[in-house]
C-alpha cells in the first residue's frame, strides 16, 4: 500500500509500520476500535507528525497519509458529485498531537471529499489516545447547518451504529437530489465583496441584480454570499478563509459555478478556480453570455463575438501552464518556439480584424436605411432605459405590435421599429433598443455603438424607468451616464415612469412631477393617453413654436 504525504526523514521501521496499517480491520459498525486508536497514537507520537487513515465501509484501511506536527495534506481522490446523494464510502481518522478539536481545514476536507465522517484523535504526551472529535455532513435544512460535530468523546465509548447513521444520511441527501430539477452545471453561487465604504443596501441590490442576470442566462441560484472587507483581496477578491466556506457551500448545494459580482483579472479568475476547483466567471462574462444566447441576427451575433474576443485577448497574456507548452515545427507561421498562448492571441486578433471589417459592411446598410428614413421626414421617437424596465411592452402598447416580451434582463437585443399614427394623418417611427445596465462592459458598449448610433436621428428619447424597482434612482443615473458616453445628451428626453400598477401613486407622484415625467402602466393602454399627448406636444407643437 502506498503511504502518502510527508515521509522525509522517517526510518525504515517507521515506514514499515505505516504500511502494515493495511492489514488492520475495524468492525463495519464501529468508527474505530480502542486497539487501533492506541497503535495510531503511539506511532504518531513517535514520529512527531499527524497520521491519518482512510477506512472503507467494510472496515478495511485503504490509504495512509502522513502530515506535519500540526496539519496533514490529504491525497487527491478527486471530487464526488454531491448531486448523486451518496458519500465517498470512506471515513478519515487522523491524530492531533495538541489534542485540539477538528480544524477548519478538517471541515473543508470533509465536505470537499464528501467523506462519510472525519475524526480527530487526540494524542497525549505519552502517546496514549485522548479525546475524539467527530463530524459528518448534514443535508440542507432551514437551520443552514452544514455539519454535525460531536466531542470530546472517549475513544472507548464511540457510537457503534456507524453504517446505519451513514445510510440514513445518504437517504436524506438522495431526497434532496430527487426533488431538484436543475443540473449541477446550471447551479451557481453568487459572491459580492463590499468594502466598508459601500453601503450594505447597495451591495444587496447589486446581488439582486446579479441574481436576475443569472436567471436570464438560464442559471439556478443556489446561494448568495456577501462579505464585507476593508478592500478586496488581491488574489482571491474575498478572504481565503471565506473562500473555503464557499467551497463547502458549493459542495453542499451541488453547485458547479461561482459568479463574482465584479470584474476579475485573468490571474484572479485562475487563482479562485484553482483554489476551489469550480468554474469561475465574473459579471462581465455573465452579461456576455446572455448576449450570446439572445443575439439572433447576423449583425448581433458578430457584435457579441467581437465583444467576447476583446474581453478574452488581454486575459490570454496571463500565465497559464495549460497554454504555455511549446509548439511549432514545419508549417509553423512563426517557426519553432511559438507558444499556444501566442498562437491563440494572434488568431483572436486576426478574428477581431475580420469581424470589424464585416461589421463595417453591415454598418453601410444601416446608414442607407437611415438616409431613407430621414428622407421620409417622419419623426423618430426612441425608447431607451434600464434593462427589464418595460420598453418592449411599451412599444407593443403604443403601436399594437407583437415584439417578444419576457420578464428577463436583456430580453431585447435587436432594434425594433414600428409606426405610430396620430390624428390628422400624422405618423412617427417608434424604435425599441437594447436595455442598459450599470457598469455595462465597455467592449459591449463599443460593439453595439453602431446600432445605438441610430439614436442620433431621434427627435425624442423616451427614458423608461421601472418606478417599482427600489433602485430606480440608481438606474436613471446609469442610463444617463451611458447616453452621455454615446454623445446623446443633447437629444430631448421624456421620463416615462412605468409599472405604476406596482406602487402607490401618491408616494411616487412628487418624484415623477419633479422629473417632469409621465406615470404609466404599459400593460394598461388607458394609462398611455398623457404620454401620447406629451409626445404630440413635443414633436408638433414645439416645432410650431
Amino acid at each position: 500500500m502506498t503511504v502518502h504525504g510527508n515521509l522525509t526523514g522517517l526510518k525504515a521501521n517507521q515506514l514499515a509500520a505505516l504500511s502494515r496499517m493495511e492489514a488492520r480491520r475495524v468492525p463495519p459498525s464501529r468508527i474505530i476500535t480502542p486497539e487501533f486508536a492506541a497503535v495510531l497514537c503511539m506511532l504518531s507520537r513517535e514520529i512527531g507528525r499527524q497520521i491519518g487513515v482512510f477506512i472503507d465501509r467494510r472496515g478495511q484501511v485503504t490509504d495512509v497519509a502522513v502530515g506535519d506536527f500540526d496539519r496533514i495534506m490529504l491525497p487527491d481522490f478527486g471530487r464526488v458529485r454531491g448531486g448523486e446523494g451518496r458519500f465517498r464510502g470512506l471515513r478519515f481518522i487522523h491524530t492531533h498531537l495538541r489534542q485540539e478539536p477538528l480544524s477548519r481545514e478538517d471541515m473543508t476536507d470533509l465536505t470537499k471529499l464528501r467523506l462519510d465522517m472525519i475524526a480527530a484523535l487526540g494524542v497525549s504526551p505519552e502517546g496514549v489516545p485522548g479525546s475524539v472529535y467527530l463530524a459528518h455532513l448534514l443535508p440542507p435544512s432551514a437551520t443552514g447547518a452544514l455539519h454535525r460535530v460531536l466531542g470530546p468523546l472517549n475513544p472507548g465509548a464511540l457510537p457503534d451504529d456507524f453504517i446505519l447513521l451513514i445510510e440514513s444520511l445518504e437517504a436524506e441527501f438522495a431526497k434532496q437530489v430527487s426533488g431538484r430539477k436543475v443540473t449541477r452545471e446550471n447551479r451557481a453561487i453568487l459572491i459580492h465583496v463590499a468594502t466598508n465604504r459601500q453601503r450594505l443596501p447597495e451591495a444587496r441590490r447589486s446581488l439582486d441584480e446579479l441574481a436576475e442576470l443569472a436567471r436570464s442566462a438560464g442559471l439556478d441560484v443556489a446561494d448568495r454570499i456577501l462579505q464585507v472587507r476593508d478592500r478586496p483581496d488581491r488574489r482571491f477578491v474575498l478572504g481565503e478563509g471565506k473562500l473555503e466556506d464557499v467551497v463547502v457551500r458549493a459542495m453542499q448545494e451541488d453547485a458547479e459555478l461561482l459568479i463574482m459580482d465584479c470584474n476579475l483579472s485573468g490571474n484572479q479568475a485562475r487563482a479562485i478556480a484553482d483554489k476551489t476547483e469550480l468554474k469561475v466567471i465574473d459579471r462581465t462574462q455573465l452579461i456576455l453570455e446572455i448576449f450570446a444566447q439572445r443575439a439572433t441576427s447576423a449583425d448581433g451575433r458578430l457584435k457579441v463575438e467581437l465583444a467576447q474576443l476583446k474581453y478574452l485577448i488581454p486575459r490570454l497574456g496571463a500565465k497559464d501552464d495549460s497554454l504555455s507548452r511549446l509548439t511549432g515545427g514545419i508549417g509553423g507561421r512563426k517557426g519553432p518556439g511559438e507558444t499556444k498562448m501566442e498562437i491563440g492571441r494572434r488568431r483572436a486578433k486576426e478574428r477581431v480584424g475580420r469581424l470589424q471589417a464585416r461589421l463595417a459592411q453591415l454598418a453601410k446598410g444601416r446608414a442607407q436605411r437611415r438616409v431613407r428614413r430621414q428622407k421620409s421626414e417622419l419623426p423618430i421617437v426612441s425608447i431607451v432605459g434600464y434593462t427589464n424596465a418595460g420598453k418592449s411592452t411599451l412599444l407593443n402598447a403604443l403601436t399594437r405590435s407583437d415584439v417578444p416580451v419576457e420578464d428577463r434582463l436583456f430580453a431585447t437585443l435587436e432594434t425594433a421599429s414600428r409606426r405610430l399614427r396620430f390624428p390628422r394623418d400624422r405618423e412617427i417611427i417608434v424604435t425599441d433598443t437594447v436595455g442598459f445596465i450599470r457598469d455595462l462592459p465597455p467592449d459591449l458598449v463599443d460593439a453595439f455603438k453602431a446600432t445605438l448610433e441610430e439614436l442620433q436621428d431621434a427627435t425624442l428619447l423616451l427614458h423608461v424607468v421601472d418606478i417599482g424597482d427600489p433602485a430606480h434612482r440608481e438606474h436613471i443615473v446609469a442610463v444617463e451616464k451611458i447616453l452621455a458616453e454615446l454623445a446623446l445628451s443633447h437629444i430631448p428626453r421624456l421620463f416615462v415612469f412605468n409599472k405604476a400598477d406596482l406602487v402607490e401613486e401618491g408616494e411616487v407622484l412628487p418624484f415623477v412631477e419633479a422629473e417632469g415625467g409621465v406615470l404609466i402602466s404599459a400593460r394598461n393602454r388607458q394609462s398611455l393617453h398623457p404620454l401620447l399627448s406629451r409626445i404630440e406636444q413635443h414633436i408638433w407643437h414645439r416645432a410650431k413654436d
